[in-house]
């Protein structure tokens, strides 16, 4: 209970309730977006970040599905 009063207090400091209602979170979210998406491209998990891992898979499917259908 403790918790939500918490969270219910932190919301009611964010500005422009009376005007834009629950769309004055909408900043906050694309910050959230932009953020893990430079994550996602920067940071790297032993030599490959997402993206490297993506364009190969993508690849991959592309050239077995040029080899199902030469078969």
């Amino acid at each position: 209970m403790l918790v939500s009063r918490r969270l219910k207090r932190l919301f009611q400091l964010v500005p422009g309730k009376r005007r834009f209602g629950v769309y004055r979170f909408l900043p906050f979210f694309f910050v959230l977006g932009g953020a893990m998406e430079w994550f996602m491209i920067n940071v790297r998990f032993g030599q490959e970040t997402f993206y490297d891992v993506y364009r190969r898979k993508r690849s991959e499917r592309q050239y077995e599905a040029r080899m199902g259908k030469s078969e």
